[in-house]
C-alpha cells in the first residue's frame, strides 16, 4: 500500500511541477502566449485562475498523501515503546535489592 501512496505522491509532484513551470512569474501565464483574439474565443483569460487552483489543489493532495502515508509505515523489528525494556529491568533491579 505504501508503494501506491508513494507513486501517487510522485505523480502529484510531476503535475505540480507542470502547473508551476507553465505559469509566468509576472502574472501573464498562458494569456500572453495565445494573444488577444484567442482570449475571446477560447476563454484563456481565466487560465491564471485555473493554474492557481491547480497549484493549490496539487499542494493539498501532496500534503494529504504525506500525512496518510504515515499510517502505513511499520516499525522496525528492534524498536519498542520503551515499556518492554522498563519491564525487563524493573524486576531485575528489585531482585538485586532483596
Amino acid at each position: 500500500m505504501i508503494y501506491l501512496i508513494v507513486l501517487l505522491i510522485l505523480l502529484a509532484c510531476v503535475i505540480l511541477a507542470f502547473f508551476i513551470l507553465i505559469q509566468n512569474p509576472k502574472g501573464g501565464g498562458l494569456t500572453g502566449s495565445f494573444g488577444a483574439v484567442s482570449s475571446q474565443v477560447m476563454g484563456v483569460k481565466q487560465s491564471t485562475d485555473v493554474m492557481e487552483k491547480g497549484t493549490w489543489t496539487m499542494i493539498s493532495v501532496i500534503g494529504g498523501l504525506c500525512i496518510i502515508s504515515v499510517m502505513f509505515f511499520q516499525k522496525p523489528a528492534g524498536v519498542d515503546n520503551g515499556k518492554q525494556s522498563q519491564a525487563k529491568t524493573a524486576p531485575a533491579a528489585t531482585k538485586k535489592g532483596k
